[in-house]
């Protein structure tokens, strides 16, 4: 019985795509593999795109407070570790 292939995190996604771009980029392929790396790339697109939106979702969910959610820019987080201090 095979293993089930591990969901590759946001991180490597984003290397791999960036990988496939640069390759694309190069334009020294043959048309069948730049056809291959482009399915790729979407396919890696798509997955990054998902994390992103999930990790936002759990952002909404713990800046909720008292029923209502509570959206802050990204650099006013910086204020809520000084919070903590």
């Amino acid at each position: 019985m095979a293993a089930k292939k591990k969901a590759a995190t946001f991180e490597s996604a984003l290397e791999e795509l960036e990988q496939l771009v640069e390759r694309l980029e190069s334009g020294d392929l043959p048309l069948d593999e730049a056809l291959s790396d482009f399915e790729r790339g979407v396919k890696l697109t798509r997955e990054c795109q998902k994390k992103l939106a999930s990790a936002e979702q759990k952002v909404k969910v713990l800046m909720e407070e008292n029923g209502q959610v509570q959206e802050l820019p990204f650099d006013a987080a910086d204020d809520f570790a000084g919070d903590a201090e």
